[in-house]
């Protein structure tokens, strides 16, 4: 098994990305399926895949990625050598990074003085569970210089960011990139994942400061389709982006659905590591019930709870009706409140209104420390 460096880029690259639950959090630490962050998925895969040594690069509101992940023990990553490297968004260039390839260049020192011979590289908006030893072993097996992973998909998802779409000859060999908005039917789309050895990454880093190139995909992948072997490594499974509302309340609701849970959560050999909390059990009153639903531990459950992900700390009175909700920590519902399809961000209390529903298409958001 090769030497590994992992790096992570915990921010949407673009900033006219950010939604309702990432104005006050990096995407990284999005809270999802009860007790995760966004960012245990990438950081679970590349543990599971042998990466003892991971930087995870920052931008802005950073402050509860930092808290969760720590020094990285939940992960086995409190280690003197290598381990978990939180890196500030300041590096080489002294100010903030505009883009991929923006961060690369501010943390090449990083990359220079690690001491691993290859770099695997995520974004942190994809919901999935990745065997990354796929990758590696495809990576080998065709002799290539960079492998980028893709997933086949029907059609866009409408957001501003841009979809990087590959064609592939019959060895899997990229011979064309096409970045584009929007695309119906199906397409091998990049999933924004890249395996190749560091002293490539770095001369790729190197020529991009010289030449003041911006992009990754455009100004380094797309120009060296030609002279670098750059093959397309496919993933089959359950895989999702989260960069709207709609988008994080669907992924939220897939996790209800216990065949896609159990390949996200509980793949053999595959877990999803997160912080480990140190609280009590939910209590679940005499006359409650709940259907379908994620709750996680240290809440008060004395109300219905429906097709719902209910997060730590999180209170339902006597009488409450709790339908297809994502309610995030220490949310409080009062008494006879009747919410559907609502998502509450942390600490919000619901004293005031009998009845907030909302639709799947267009879910009611209750912002940060909210009261309704």
């Amino acid at each position: 098994m090769p030497t590994i460096l992992g790096i992570i880029f915990s921010n949407i690259q673009h900033t006219n990305e950010t939604f309702e639950v990432t104005k006050v959090r990096t995407i990284a630490s999005l809270p999802i399926g009860g007790r995760y962050r966004l960012i245990d998925f990438p950081l679970s895969n590349m543990v599971n895949a042998g990466v003892s040594s991971v930087g995870i690069l920052t931008k802005s509101n950073y402050l509860s990625l930092m808290d969760h992940v720590g020094s990285g023990k939940d992960w086995d990553l409190a280690r003197k050598n290598g381990g978990l490297t939180i890196i500030p968004p300041y590096g080489q260039q002294n100010k903030p990074y505009t883009s991929r390839l923006d961060a690369l260049k501010n943390i090449i020192k990083f990359i220079e003085d690690s001491r691993e011979e290859y770099v695997i590289m995520t974004d942190c908006y994809n919901l999935a569970n990745i065997d990354y030893k796929k990758i590696i072993k495809f990576h080998e097996e065709h002799n290539a210089d960079i492998t980028c992973m893709y997933h086949e998909s029907v059609k866009s998802i409408p957001t501003n960011m841009n979809n990087n779409i590959f064609t592939l000859d019959d060895d899997g060999r990229i011979i064309e990139m096409d970045i584009v908005k929007n695309y119906d039917g199906t397409q091998k789309v990049s999933i924004d994942l890249w395996y190749l050895k560091k002293d490539l990454l770095i001369s790729l880093i190197r020529k991009a400061i010289d030449e003041n190139y911006n992009s990754f995909n455009n100004d380094l992948l797309k120009r060296h389709l030609k002279s670098l072997r750059i093959y397309g490594c496919g993933f089959e499974g359950f895989f999702t982006s989260v960069l709207t509302l709609k988008a994080y309340y669907d992924a939220n609701m897939a996790l209800l659905d216990r065949y896609i849970r159990k390949e996200m959560l509980n793949k053999p050999g595959m877990p999803i590591l997160t912080k480990i909390r140190d609280s009590a059990p939910t209590y679940y009153g005499e006359n409650s019930k709940v259907e379908n639903s994620l709750i996680a531990d240290g809440c008060i459950i004395e109300g219905e709870v429906y097709n719902s992900v209910i997060f730590h700390g999180t209170k339902i009175e006597k009488g409450a009706i709790v339908k297809n909700c994502i309610l995030m920590q220490d949310t409080y519902v009062a008494r006879n409140t009747i919410l559907d399809t609502v998502i509450t961000d942390k600490n919000v209390k619901v004293v005031n209104t009998e009845k907030l529903i909302g639709t799947k298409d267009k879910p009611e958001f209750v912002g940060k420390n909210g009261v309704l």
